[in-house]
C-alpha cells in the first residue's frame, strides 16, 4: 500500500465511523507548532494524516490523539503533552512519538527520526517497556 493509499483509506474509515466531534484536519501551522515543541518533524505519513483526514480522533478505537487543538483523551490533551510524559520516562527514546491509546496504558509511537517511520508498541504492563510492531506482534 502507498502511502497516498493508506491516507485514503484512513480517511475514508474516519468519514465512515466519524463520531460527532471528529475534529478537523490540523493547520499547516498546528503542524509545525507542535513539531517545535516536541523537536521532531511528524513522519511524513503520520503528518499527512493530521493534515489531511482529522486531528485526532480516528484509527482503532478512534484513538488516535490530536495535535494540541484537536482529539484530546481521559489521559492526555494531545501529542505534546503525551510526548513530554513519556519522555520523562528513562526507558523512553526521544524519537519515538505516542500517537495511540489502546488502553491500560498501552500505546502505539513512530519512530519520527527512522526514514521507515518505525512503529513500537508500549505496554509497561508487560515484561518488556518498548517492542516494535509487527504483524505478530501487534496489539
Amino acid at each position: 500500500m502507498t502511502e497516498d493509499e493508506l491516507v485514503a483509506a484512513l480517511g475514508a474509515s474516519a468519514a465512515r465511523t466519524a463520531r460527532a466531534g471528529l475534529h478537523p484536519p490540523a493547520s499547516l501551522q498546528e503542524v509545525e507548532e507542535a513539531e517545535r515543541a516536541i523537536g521532531l518533524r511528524l513522519h511524513p505519513p503520520l503528518r499527512r494524516l493530521h493534515l489531511e483526514v482529522a486531528n485526532g480522533g480516528f484509527g482503532p478505537r478512534g484513538a488516535m490523539l490530536g495535535l494540541p487543538g484537536g482529539y484530546d483523551n481521559a489521559t492526555f490533551r494531545d501529542v505534546v503533552e503525551a510526548y513530554r510524559a513519556f519522555a520523562d520516562d528513562p526507558e523512553h527514546p526521544g524519537e519515538l512519538v505516542p500517537v495511540l491509546d489502546w488502553g491500560c496504558a498501552i500505546w502505539t509511537l513512530v519512530d519520527c527520526q527512522d526514514p521507515a517511520g518505525g512503529v513500537w508498541g508500549w505496554d509497561p504492563n508487560g515484561c518488556c517497556t518498548i517492542t516494535p510492531c509487527s504483524p505478530s506482534t501487534s496489539p
